[in-house]
């Protein structure tokens, strides 16, 4: 027969020893919710007033709550007795070979972090990076997505970004326009020259400072060469380069100046034979 008084004697006595227990770890666990919200809160305020970019503050405010929750709940299971060295014990366990399961990700959250802490570039800008050539159409904190003038969508992880050379091609308002023009040795450079001078003055899109250049460079093989250097604004950029490589072309074939090609000249020596009798 099942003792009454004795189940109740125990029941009480369970009840007075971890009642307190239990509400102790309640109130632990509310107020130290209620803390990590306030302190993720507070973290996001402070990135924002760094202007930091939205994505790494959210990044960053989630993983400090619920890195803020976690020891909330092994303190709250702390007050009821639980041994908390264990589940440390496991959660270090866990978080190292997570570690090295993702160890590559990592790398890219890390790179994807420095991308957008010290902004090499932005989205918008054009960038040569990875071997890839493109517009930025997102900085997220494992990759970053390109869109080639083809209008072909490339997705780099930020690991090999941070790893190779960073090219921002629209970082600066201007850019110099690098031609390089051949003529014949026969021809009159400094006619050659005014000619240029005038294409390039006559572009409205070439800015007046920094001046153009204009100037022999080399004595080549086949012609002499002149580089013409003016400067324009990034966005005239590929039209001025265009624009000017074909009036150059017209002009030239109108005032009689040659373009030379490289060629070859070819001597055939004939040996007689001498016949022995």
């Amino acid at each position: 027969m099942i003792n009454t008084e004795k189940m109740l004697e125990t029941l009480t006595m369970w009840v007075s020893t971890y009642s307190i227990k239990i509400v102790a770890a309640i109130l632990v666990f509310i107020i130290g919710k209620w803390i990590s919200k306030k302190l993720s809160k507070t973290l996001e305020v402070l990135l924002q007033k760094y202007q930091i970019e939205t994505t790494l503050i959210n990044f960053l405010k989630n993983m400090a709550y619920y890195t803020l929750l976690i020891m909330v709940i092994i303190a709250a299971a702390g007050q009821l007795g639980i041994n908390t060295t264990s589940f440390l014990t496991i959660i270090g366990a866990a978080g190292l070979a997570v570690g090295l399961a993702l160890k590559d990700s990592l790398s890219n959250f890390a790179s994807g972090v420095m991308l957008i802490l010290f902004h090499p570039f932005r989205q918008g800008d054009v960038i040569t990076t990875a071997g890839a050539t493109g517009k930025v159409t997102s900085i997220a904190i494992f990759s970053t997505t390109l869109t080639t003038p083809d209008n072909q969508r490339v997705i780099i992880p930020n690991s090999a970004i941070t790893g190779n050379t960073i090219t921002n091609i629209t970082a600066n308002p201007t850019r110099r326009v690098d031609l390089v023009v051949g003529i014949g040795y026969d021809d009159d450079i400094s006619k050659v020259k005014q000619i240029l001078t005038d294409l390039v003055q006559s572009d409205a899109r070439v800015l007046k400072d920094p001046a153009p250049a204009i100037a022999v460079t080399e004595l080549g093989d086949s012609s002499v060469n002149l580089a013409v250097r003016p400067w324009v604004n990034t966005g005239d950029y590929w039209g001025v380069l265009c624009d000017l490589t074909e009036k150059i072309k017209i002009t030239f074939d109108q005032e009689g100046i040659s373009i030379p090609f490289p060629q070859r000249e070819l001597h055939v020596v004939h040996e007689k034979q001498h016949e022995t009798t």
